[in-house]
């Protein structure tokens, strides 16, 4: 659409219209039409401009990378998030190279994504294409990397590149057929049931999961279980106004929001009190005309968090991390003993999930790090030894 088009090298339908007209190729499209709903769109577009590529016209290098709109937005924002906004054109160098070391893929969500987390890992950790299908290089790949070359979301053409395929499964042999045919059929109602029972809510009484949340549960378990947990804790904040979801309120602005059908909140913000050496602001606001008081975190303060140890370069006995992010689980105990290749923890960051193995036989003497904690690159998260 005219409104969203450009800023991530995408063309202009309106144009395109306009330019087929008249041809052997005329869309039969109504530019009137096209412009209307684009007209709608542009104003939309406004609300999420904080959520911006940040590209401000076309660029050739989209012949580069051919990254898709939608990764390309999603991987910016990635970068950001690792400090690598400033080096995005490195990143788009190393997308064209795990692409091509892939065997230049079909690049569509999911694959896309699995190009992107590794273009990330290679900018952050400083590798080149050579280095990463060097089979002496020792490196620890995205699991979304690791799991589109076992199969499971397919196979192009021809297969995938032997010596990528090998360093990165290290001998296990992957699904060659559609990755749907070997999965077992789902009981419908017994995993509706199930995960009724564990959602629950906030009063202890359950409730139905809906066809909806289903779906989604089946198809995105840990996404769907994140969004539930989110939604207990804040409630059904999808009724807010977009702007009040993305941007928060200003004093004295009222909104509404209904909450269920014929339950409509009426929300005035009254004042915002000073941030506390904890963190917490208090929140002054009326609803439905009752004035009420809330201590909540204030999220434009920095959180002031004691500085973890680092991994000493050059020391194979610490186990550091290999770019900002945080632990999604940990998989070790201390005092256990591990092999070569047996997983340590979990990192991830933005969506994108690295396993971090052990590289020889030892002993885990100490973890540094629980589930959930925040990390900065090369910070130490497990001591080794033996």
């Amino acid at each position: 659409m005219d409104a969203f088009s450009g800023g991530t090298s995408q063309p202009c339908l309106g144009s395109i219209v306009e330019a087929l007209r008249h041809t052997d190729r005329d869309t039969g499209l109504d530019i009137a039409a096209v412009r209307q709903i684009s007209n709608y769109w542009e104003g939309v577009r406004t609300l999420y401009a904080a959520f911006e590529s940040g590209l401000p016209a076309p660029a050739s290098e989209v012949w580069l990378h051919e990254m898709p709109g939608g990764q390309f937005t999603n991987l910016k924002a990635q970068a950001r998030s690792l400090g690598l906004e400033d080096r995005w054109h490195e990143v788009a160098q190393a997308y064209a190279d795990a692409n091509a070391m892939f065997g230049d893929i079909v690049k569509v969500t999911p694959s896309s994504k699995v190009v992107g987390d590794m273009a990330l890992m290679m900018v952050a950790q400083g590798l080149t294409r050579a280095q990463v299908e060097d089979p002496a290089v020792e490196v620890a790949f995205p699991e979304s990397v690791v799991d589109m070359l076992r199969g499971n979301l397919g196979q192009p053409p021809g297969g995938w590149p032997g010596g990528i395929l090998k360093k990165v499964l290290k001998g296990e042999t992957p699904l060659t057929g559609r990755p749907g045919a070997s999965l077992p059929p789902v009981d419908l109602e017994a995993t509706r049931a199930r995960i009724t029972a564990e959602l629950g809510d906030d009063e202890g009484e359950t409730q139905t999961v809906d066809d909806e949340d289903l779906n989604g549960y089946l198809m995105y378990p840990k996404v769907f279980m994140d969004y539930r947990a989110r939604h207990k804790t804040y409630g059904p904040v999808r009724t807010l106004p977009t702007r009040t979801f993305f941007y928060g309120m200003a004093p004295g602005e009222e909104i509404s929001a209904e909450i269920d059908p014929g339950k409509t909140l009426e929300i005035r913000l009254s004042a915002v009190g000073e941030t506390h050496d904890d963190g917490d602001v208090r929140v002054f606001f009326e609803l439905n005309g009752q004035p009420r008081a809330i201590r909540v975190p204030n999220r434009a303060v920095k959180a002031r968090t004691a500085a973890r140890p680092r991994a000493a370069e050059g020391n194979p006995a610490h186990v550091g991390a290999p770019m900002p992010g945080s632990v999604a689980g940990i998989a070790v105990t201390p005092g256990q003993k591990v092999r070569a290749g047996d997983l340590l923890l979990t990192l991830e960051a933005m969506k994108m999930e690295t396993g971090l193995h052990a590289d020889r036989e030892a002993t885990v003497k100490a973890i540094h790090v629980v589930p959930g904690a925040q990390v900065e690159a090369k910070d130490l998260l497990i001591e080794l030894e033996g």
